[in-house]
């Protein structure tokens, strides 16, 4: 049979991953001829051999690709007969280099099970080394300084590998063969622990880490270095600790992530399904939410929350803390201040965490960029990341021809992410957080120019989308810097994102997009809409509900009391009265400020927002303090609801009820404020509520429905972070045949909106 010669791409996330060596591996098996090399669209191969062989090896290199791999296509760039003298054998030949990048960039990975059981053998060269790694596991994202993945672009540039790690990274058949941070303790980066104050370095490595464990073991509060930044960590158990991290922090009640030793150390905490086991044990090693249960925690940890976000080890030095003695739960949480970014840079970290941290564990290798934890939620017993960052950004979310023009979308305010399309593929960066904030704006500049650069793009000479929010930071970046930008409503990018999470353009929905505020196409306040259409044919807002009065803008966001003033001023004099007396309490001077400013329409703005309607309820249930979060409320209501169910105290809706164009609030506050009078326990109304929303959804579903054909309700917007209210809908939706979508890759909050802008762009005139 005559020999072929076949040319292939290999696109996906597929460099920093062993895939090259499995290749070669692969053809030596098949007994290919040819080469294998990278560039910036991925894996390109040649190879010569009989046309069954070539047929065989392309589909295994689907089948058995490598576990941190992921092959998107396979595709063919030429075929024919072999040109002049046919190669001998199969080797790896050098990246290539090219104008423009394509290729995904691989995650920062957890600490393989092969390289902990070298780190753990005292007869290996890398024994207790903490920062062993290989190609199947280790930092890839955050230490990539450019494409093609290959040392000299990244930040492990500085360290000259000794011959032996010099041999295993050039063996074709090693382990860690074109492992970019392959180091040892003879060549690589070291760990020192540092006190304030004191000089830098005073112990190293195996000291570094005992010192560590006793600082921890003593109640003290540690900065360790992780993959993607600093985070500050003490004994989950020790309460003084814990109130001491709150007090050095500004974070007064917001909740606290855990790191547990092993599940066994977390389950007697929180339920801990298979589904949860299979998360927490995952490639991503996310932070878990997870419902509380059994022995109890210090209820500084996550006060007035149903809620436990939990973590397993994911680098080598959470394993050798563990394995030295550290406490076997311990708060992890970002090493920063109140709406900060997390610190990342050494001197940065030395610098901005004095007076938080006590003492701090620092390793030698740079961080090239900013990558926080990753949060994902059971939501309905179907995973959902709430915060897209380690783990998951910045692999592709979607590949559609749809992203082959390249777009840059700049999200929200809050929350906030960018998307990229290039190349045929949407990216969605890790998570930025609050643009308000000056440090997290210029994170979000840095992280524009920085994902930017990857792919070969200058941000000014492609089309930016942005939030229709004149005022929002990322949209006065648009402003300065590029002419082709597009603006993109708010609530129908959340819409949007879930629909292109599946790619299903042309598929009628009817998007239910909920949350706490979003500018208007008619200059009011958004959150409680609901859009028709799909991404082809556009969408279309065609209900929402009832607007309130929103007095004193922003305020009224952290303060459910002022929130409360503008829902209840529809139902007529005689409320004020009533609400600033027992059972409600509501603190009357600054219901009456409120009061003044709707009265003279001063700093007062029509609103549609549901998550201004759970703060109303939330503060007639007896929730009259500032929030010291964005949706502490919300959250607040849940937990109350979650423990009525628990006991049995389950009951009716509210009724909520809804016209074929708006939903009226003014009947469930008044069924709401009689059952509060009556006596009704806080839990019982948070239901009560809860079960209104759901049953409203479902109501607005089926009055919509002949109107507007759809195939799928869509799901969206932070108000549907709740897990009970998703629950509930999607019980009654099913029960009426109606099947729904929701978000599960990029956040349901405003972290997914960038990627619901970018799939908008995408079907506007030149998209």
């Amino acid at each position: 049979m005559p020999l072929q010669r076949r040319r292939l791409r290999v696109t996906g996330t597929v460099q920093g991953v062993g895939f090259r060596p499995f290749v070669y591996r692969l053809a030596r098996a098949h007994a290919l001829a040819g080469w294998v090399r990278n560039d910036v669209h991925g894996v390109t191969i040649e190879a010569v051999a009989e046309a069954e062989a070539l047929a065989c090896f392309v589909d295994a290199i689907v089948r058995e690709a490598p576990p941190a791999a992921r092959v998107d296509a396979v595709s063919e760039l030429e075929r024919g007969a072999p040109d002049g003298a046919l190669p001998v054998g199969f080797v790896i030949v050098a990246s290539e280099d090219a104008q423009a990048a394509t290729t995904a960039i691989s995650v920062d990975l957890p600490v393989c099970d092969d390289c902990l059981r070298e780190m753990r053998d005292p007869r290996d060269r890398r024994h207790r080394y903490p920062f062993i790694n290989c190609t199947n596991c280790g930092p890839r994202y955050s230490i990539i300084e450019a494409l093609p993945y290959d040392r000299p672009l990244t930040t492990m540039r500085t360290f000259a590998m000794c011959p032996s790690c010099e041999g295993e990274y050039h063996d074709p058949l090693d382990r860690r063969f074109h492992a970019q941070p392959t180091a040892c303790p003879v060549c690589g980066p070291q760990l020192r622990f540092v006190r304030p104050g004191e000089p830098a370095g005073e112990a190293w490595e195996d000291a570094a880490l005992r010192a560590t464990v006793a600082a921890l073991g003593a109640g003290a509060i540690v900065a360790i270095k992780g993959l993607g930044g600093y985070p500050l960590a003490c004994d989950a158990r020790n309460a003084a600790a814990v109130r001491a991290m709150r007090e050095r922090k500004y974070r007064k009640e917001k909740p606290f992530a855990l790191m547990a030793r092993e599940l066994e150390a977390v389950a007697p905490h929180v339920e801990l399904g298979d589904a949860a086991r299979a998360l927490l044990a995952g490639s991503e090693r996310p932070i878990v939410l997870l419902p509380k249960r059994g022995e109890a925690l210090p209820d500084e940890l996550a006060p007035d929350n149903a809620w436990l976000g939990v973590m397993l080890p994911y680098t080598p030095v959470h394993h050798l803390l563990f394995d030295d003695g550290a406490p076997p739960l311990l708060v992890m949480t970002s090493a920063n201040r109140s709406s900060e970014p997390i610190a990342y840079r050494d001197d940065e970290a030395l610098e901005r965490l004095q007076g938080m941290a006590d003492t701090f564990l620092i390793g030698e290798r740079p961080i090239a960029r900013r990558v926080d934890d990753s949060v994902v939620q059971l939501v309905a017993g179907t995973p959902a990341v709430s915060r897209r960052a380690r783990g998951y950004a910045p692999a592709p979310v979607l590949r559609s021809p749809r992203f082959e023009r390249p777009l840059l979308a700049l999200g929200a305010e809050l929350k906030s992410s960018i998307s990229l399309a290039v190349g045929g593929a949407a990216y969605v960066s890790q998570h930025l957080g609050d643009l308000s904030d000056l440090e997290s704006y210029q994170a979000f500049e840095e992280t524009v120019f920085d994902l930017c650069a990857m792919y070969r793009l200058d941000p000014r000479r492609v089309r930016l989308v942005h939030d229709l929010h004149p005022a929002y930071p990322s949209s006065r970046f648009a402003e300065r810097l590029g002419a082709d930008r597009v603006a993109v409503q708010h609530h129908a990018a959340h819409v949007a994102s879930v629909i292109a999470e599946r790619g299903a353009w042309e598929v009628p929905v009817l998007g239910f997009a909920f949350d706490g505020a979003g500018l208007g196409e008619d200059g009011s306040v958004w959150g409680g809409e609901v859009f028709a259409g799909s991404l082809e044919a556009g969408l279309r807002r065609v209900a929402h509900l009832r607007p309130a009065s929103l007095p004193g803008g922003d305020a009224a966001a952290r303060t459910p009391v002022q929130a409360a003033a503008g829902w209840l001023a529809a139902l007529g004099e005689g409320v004020w009265e009533r609400v600033t007396a027992e059972p409600f309490g509501l603190p009357d001077t600054r219901l009456a400020l409120a009061r003044r400013l709707i009265e003279r329409g001063f700093n007062t703005l029509p609103t549609t927002s549901v998550g201004r309607l759970f703060d109303t309820v939330a503060a007639l249930t007896g929730f009259h303090r500032s929030m010291s979060f964005e949706g502490q409320a919300a959250t607040w209501l849940e937990a109350a609801a979650l423990r009525a169910r628990a006991r049995g105290e389950a009951s009716e809706p509210y009724p909520w009820p809804f016209d074929g164009r708006t939903w009226d609030h003014a009947p469930l506050l008044e069924a709401l404020l009689d059952d509060v009078e009556a006596g009704a326990e806080r839990g019982r109304v948070a239901w009560r509520f809860h079960e209104a929303l759901a049953q409203g959804v479902t109501d607005a579903a089926l009055a919509l429905r002949s109107q507007c054909p759809f195939e799928r309700v869509v799901l969206s917007g932070g108000v549907f972070q709740n897990a009970l209210l998703v629950e509930r809908t999607a019980m009654r939706l099913a029960a009426m045949d109606i099947q729904h979508w929701r978000n599960a890759r990029v956040p349901t909050n405003d972290g997914g909106v960038s990627f619901g802008q970018l799939a908008l762009a995408a079907f506007l005139p030149g998209g």
